[in-house]
C-alpha cells in the first residue's frame, strides 16, 4: 500500500471575515487577518500569497495570485458558537447543534458556591477575563487567603489559577477534576499554575486541560481504528479530550510548533499530523496586540517553505483555522468567522477555488484520501486531485 500521508496546519485564531450571523455573536466588523493587514503597513507574507491566501480574501499587502500554488477557499462552521472546541471538532467531522454554555457576565453564584462547597475553601473572582490580568489583580488576595481565583472568558472554560507555592500542582489538579465532574456541559476546566511576586506573576507551563469528549467518532478516531497513525502537535489532543491520538507531543510556543512539525514528519509513514499554533490566538488575538499578531504571520510565512520542500510525492498538507480573534476590535474575545483554506502538495491541482465550504467538509475529503468513512460533510478530493484514480 503506498504511504498516505496528511499534515494539517491550524493557525488558532486566524479568521477570514464575519460569518452572516456574526451579529448574533457581536462581531460585526471581524475580519482577523485583512484588518491586521490594513493596521500593520509593514505585513509581508509572499509564502501565503503565492499559494493563494489573497485569492481567499482581499487582504491589503497579500495579492490575488494569477496562478495560485494551493487550492484555496474558505470554510463556514455550521456549529453554534466559536470556541477553539467547536471549531476543531467540527473541522474533523462532528457537528454540534447546540453551543457549550458560556458566562458572558461571568460564572453565576450557583456555580461558584456549588464549588465552594465541593473543595471546601472560598474562591476569588468569578468574572469573565483574561487570565494574565486577573493573576495580578487577585494574586495578592490569593497569596494571602489560599483561596483560588477561578474565571472564564468567550469560551466555554472555568479556569483555575493557584499560586505553586500557595497550593501544589497536584491539589489544584485535583480541584479541576472536581469541577469538571460538578459541570459536565463546560467545555473545558483549565488548571492554571503561576508563580512569581505580585507585580511580577508568570504562568507555568504546567497548564492542564480537562475536556469533553466530541458526542461521537471523529475523523481521528475513525483514522486510529483502522489503523493509521494520528499525531497531535501543540494542544489540539486536549480540545478532544485525548481521544483519536495515537501520540501527542504538546508545544510551548508556534515556533516550538513548527520546530516539532518538522522534526515529527520524516517519522509518520501512513497517518495524519495535525499541529495547532496557539500563539495567533492566546498570546496576541486575546490581547489584541496587532503588531505581535502580525509578526507571528510572518514568521509563520517564512517557515512555511522549510515545511512544503519536505513534502513526499503523496502528502497532502493543509493551512486552516479554527474561528477569529481580531485583535483590531474592542473585544479581546474570539469572533464568528470563515476561516481559510490552502490545501497544497504534489498530487494537488493547483490554483482550484473551492470557494465557501462547510469546516466538516475537510473532513470527509481527507476521509477520502485516506479511504476511511465518516458521516459528515462533502468531500471535495476529486475537485483538487491531479489523478483520481
Amino acid at each position: 500500500m503506498r504511504e498516505k500521508r496528511a499534515l494539517i496546519l491550524l493557525m488558532d485564531g486566524c479568521g477570514v471575515g464575519e460569518l452572516p450571523d456574526a451579529a448574533d455573536y457581536c462581531d460585526e466588523g471581524s475580519d482577523t487577518i485583512p484588518n491586521i493587514a490594513k493596521a500593520y503597513k509593514d505585513l509581508s507574507l509572499p509564502t501565503l500569497q503565492k499559494l493563494g491566501l489573497g485569492n481567499i480574501a482581499d487582504i491589503r499587502h497579500v495579492p490575488p495570485s494569477p496562478s495560485p500554488l494551493a487550492s484555496y477557499g474558505k470554510l463556514q462552521e455550521l456549529s453554534p458558537g466559536k470556541d477553539s472546541i467547536t471549531g476543531h471538532w467540527e473541522l474533523m467531522g462532528v457537528i454540534l447543534d447546540k453551543p457549550f454554555p458560556v458566562f458572558t457576565e461571568g460564572l453565576p453564584d450557583d456555580m461558584i458556591k456549588k464549588f465552594e462547597k465541593a473543595i471546601k475553601r472560598k474562591v476569588l473572582g468569578g468574572r469573565p477575563c483574561s487570565g494574565t490580568v486577573i493573576i495580578e489583580q487577585l494574586g495578592k488576595e490569593h497569596l494571602k487567603t489560599g483561596y483560588p481565583i477561578v474565571y472564564t472568558s468567550a469560551d466555554s472554560v472555568f479556569q483555575i489559577a493557584c499560586h505553586k507555592d500557595v497550593v501544589s500542582l497536584q491539589e489544584l489538579y485535583r480541584m479541576c477534576e472536581i469541577a469538571r465532574k460538578l459541570f459536565p456541559d463546560i467545555g473545558r476546566v483549565i488548571a492554571r499554575p503561576f508563580i512569581g511576586t505580585v507585580g511580577n506573576f508568570k504562568r507555568t507551563p504546567e497548564r492542564k486541560d480537562y475536556s469533553l469528549t466530541p458526542p461521537s467518532p471523529t475523523l481521528l478516531d475513525i483514522l486510529k481504528d483502522n489503523g493509521f497513525s494520528v499525531m497531535g502537535i501543540g494542544k489540539v489532543d486536549t480540545l478532544f479530550g485525548g481521544k483519536g491520538f495515537t501520540d501527542s507531543i504538546h508545544t510551548k510556543s508556534n515556533r516550538e510548533g513548527m520546530e516539532t512539525v518538522l522534526k515529527t514528519m520524516p517519522g509518520v509513514k501512513n497517518g495524519l499530523v495535525f499541529a495547532t499554533l496557539v500563539d495567533f490566538d492566546m498570546l496576541w488575538g486575546h490581547r489584541n496586540d496587532v503588531e505581535g499578531f502580525a509578526k507571528g504571520l510572518m514568521e509563520f510565512d517564512r517557515w512555511l517553505p522549510s515545511c512544503t520542500e519536505k513534502l513526499k510525492e503523496n502528502d497532502l498538507l493543509v493551512i486552516t483555522a479554527d474561528h477569529g480573534n481580531d485583535p483590531t476590535t474592542p473585544s479581546t474575545d474570539h469572533s464568528r468567522e470563515y476561516v481559510p483554506l490552502l490545501i497544497t502538495g504534489k498530487i494537488i491541482n493547483p490554483g482550484i477555488n473551492l470557494k465557501t465550504r462547510n469546516m466538516s467538509d475537510l473532513a470527509r475529503t481527507l476521509a477520502d484520501y485516506f479511504k476511511v468513512e465518516i458521516e459528515n460533510g462533502r468531500s471535495f478530493l476529486k475537485e483538487i486531485l491531479l489523478n483520481t484514480e
